[in-house]
């Protein structure tokens, strides 16, 4: 028994030293300090990327929220319908055309008072503004 003891210890140490130079080997080809300093380099990349990145997102969501943008948005809108109605207006005779012209004229003259005035100068401020804004698309 002690021979088989002696025999099983011996190939134990053999094994042992074995595994000794392996992991000599292995850490002679990771090269353990060189990782280190690689992951920690790496580590403040990510960190930067993540800060740019919120920055970036910060910075879009600013300008998506922005309300010139919904400005702008109801400017383009309304160009393009004063475009439709310019187009369809100048397919209509000239004569249905005065007609409807004077129409927003006629409700201001049946209004009364104070607000027949006010009324009748908004109308005509509003017409004067669309007939603006309908030049500049045409033009």
């Amino acid at each position: 028994m002690h021979l088989g003891e002696s025999i099983a210890t011996a190939v134990t140490v053999g094994n042992l030293s074995k595994s000794g130079e392996v992991m000599k080997l292995v850490n002679s080809l990771m090269k353990a300090p060189e990782i280190a300093v690689t992951m920690q380099a790496f580590s403040k990349e990510m960190t930067k990327t993540g800060v740019i990145e919120e920055f970036v997102s910060d910075a879009v969501d600013n300008a998506l929220d922005s309300e010139d943008i919904e400005e702008e948005i109801e400017e383009e809108v309304d160009k393009v319908l004063t475009a439709i109605a310019g187009e369809t207006a100048a397919e209509l005779p000239e004569a249905v055309r005065k007609q409807k012209m004077n129409v927003p004229a006629q409700k201001a003259e049946t209004l009364h008072g104070e607000d027949a005035i006010v009324e009748g100068v908004d109308a005509e401020e509003e017409l004067e503004a669309i007939r603006y804004r309908l030049a500049n698309v045409r033009s």
